[in-house]
């Protein structure tokens, strides 16, 4: 679907119409939030969203005036940041939100939306980070009560965040940034805070300079603005599951299926029940918690979220029209998964009356140290080349290093069977023709045993460049953790204390360069 899109082949962007390079797009988008938010709503939202610093101030000031619209992106919190995507969508937004600002002589600017409804615990309390040792490891926090079950903002971490820090502390090369690094992280994640605080407070510290404007999917003004759209998506989920089932076909026939599953009976709305944070579901005129079967009608639920709204959230498909109802949103900047489930959402948008935004893919990155570009370098790598579990790598490298003359005694000797058994065949064929299958059978033991004689000499071949596949291991280890991306794996916690928190900046100019420009701009 991405790759599609961005390519202009296929059926993508008849799912996902909108053109990134094109200025025209983002100008009828404007217009199209111009025309549907209007008056006190235009800023009413304001009053949910954080400014911390003099720039995100200043820039929520400048949209304040009720002219200004938002580049946003969001992530569910992580642990000491979570994987380093997450920086990546945020600094991908303000770049965006810069350039769409002079482009369309409008203030705009970047909002962070951090999903704190979410239950899902075991995503969000762990990261994982290179030590010292080279070794990949896990950073957990302990399991807290109500884990699993009850939405992140109510879950504070407790002491054993202090343990993580500690370990982290420990797993980090002495380095002059080190200890600052140390310092803030704690300043944000204390025993008393939860995730998605500590999330948000070390993002708006990294991201201070840039001007981050941040909401909590929880915050209570928020909840009062996005309630309409909850209660109407309550009351007519049967007809917007009915135009998701359509639109799914409509995928799979274009050969991209469905990143979000449509539910049977399920309704796009979480509430807090008996059992935490559940999905609803309908049965018959009433509406079913999943896990506790507590039931309610339409005009039960819709009282309980009079006296607390705080108590229904949006499902991941009706998050973004949400988001694009109470905010004057422009773009949404969205990693490869979100774009795809994008592509599922017209039918929703449509349905509440509200615009999608323009779906704007994140810029990503690859961190190549000094001393990993040098192992690239001695031993002629590409980074794609790495991206393979290790032992397949090894393995043809072992390969690729057996010398020539080996190389080709074991071809010569390999031929000089097949042609041994082609000739014993067409002899024996008029002595006995059933001595055929006898003949191959040799050659199958023959070549089996030649085989595994290979696989003898490869190994002796890996003995013997083992320092050498050792330090293509730990470049491995760096790029492709895990055997997965290095943006989606890692925290950025070990190259802050590195390079300190200009690698920040370093991220930033190296995106500034890499953001594609409008259609007729520079």
């Amino acid at each position: 679907m991405v790759r599609d899109r961005l390519e202009g082949v296929g059926d993508a962007r008849r799912f996902l119409p909108s053109d990134i390079r094109d200025l025209a797009a983002f100008r009828a988008k404007a217009a199209e939030v111009d025309a549907r938010i209007t008056g006190a709503a235009r800023t009413d939202w304001i009053e949910a969203v954080r400014a911390p610093g003099e720039r995100a101030q200043a820039r929520l000031d400048a949209v304040r005036e009720g002219t200004g619209y938002l580049v946003t992106t969001g992530q569910q919190p992580g642990l000491f940041g979570g994987p380093l995507y997450s920086l990546y969508k945020a600094i991908s937004a303000v770049l965006l939100a810069e350039r769409l600002e002079t482009a369309l002589g409008a203030p705009v600017a970047p909002l962070f939306w951090t999903a704190s409804e979410d239950h899902d615990w075991a995503e969000a309390d762990h990261t994982w980070m290179v030590g010292v040792d080279n070794e990949l490891h896990r950073l957990q926090l302990p399991e807290v009560e109500g884990a699993g079950d009850q939405p992140l903002h109510r879950l504070p971490m407790g002491p054993g965040v202090e343990q993580c820090i500690s370990q982290l502390e420990e797993l980090l090369p002495d380095t002059d940034f080190k200890a600052g690094v140390i310092d803030r992280l704690r300043a944000a994640f204390r025993p008393e805070a939860t995730l998605p605080e500590a999330f948000e407070d070390w993002f708006a510290e990294l991201l201070a300079p840039l001007g981050m404007l941040f909401v909590q999917a929880h915050a209570p003004a928020l909840k009062t603005l996005s309630r309409p759209r909850l209660l109407h998506e309550l009351a007519h989920s049967d007809r917007h599951e009915r135009a998701l089932l359509a639109r799914g076909e409509e995928l799979d026939a274009a050969g991209y299926g469905l990143q979000v599953s449509i539910m049977d009976g399920g309704v796009n709305l979480f509430m807090e029940g008996p059992a935490g944070r559940e999905r609803l579901y309908r049965e018959g005129d009433r509406f079913r918690l999943r896990h506790s079967e507590a039931t309610f009608t339409l005009s039960e639920i819709e009282a309980r979220v009079a006296e607390d709204p705080s108590i229904l959230s949006p499902n991941v498909l009706l998050r973004p029209v949400v988001e694009s109802a109470v905010f004057p949103t422009l773009t949404y900047v969205a990693g490869p998964g979100e774009q795809a489930y994008f592509a599922q959402l017209a039918p929703l948008f449509e349905a509440h009356g509200v615009g999608m935004p323009i779906v704007f893919p994140r810029l990503g990155s690859t961190v190549v140290e000094g001393k990993v570009g040098k192992v690239l370098e001695k031993f002629d790598l590409d980074i794609e080349e790495l991206d393979r579990p290790f032992h397949e790598l090894a393995g043809d490298r072992a390969r690729d290093d057996v010398p020539d003359e080996v190389r080709k005694a074991l071809g010569a000797f390999r031929g000089t069977i097949a042609r041994g058994v082609q000739e014993l065949t067409e002899a024996a064929r008029e002595v006995d023709p059933t001595l055929k299958g006898p003949i191959q059978h040799v050659r199958s033991v023959a070549f089996d045993a030649l085989g595994d004689v290979e696989k003898k000499i490869v190994q002796a071949v890996k003995r013997e460049s083992e320092i050498t596949l050792q330090q293509i291991e730990k470049a491995h280890l760096h790029l492709f953790p895990d055997t997965r991306p290095q943006e989606r794996v890692f925290n950025a916690n070990y190259y802050l204390a590195r390079y300190g928190f200009g690698f920040v900046e370093a991220v930033t100019e190296s995106f500034r360069a890499a953001l594609p420009p409008f259609d007729g701009s520079a």
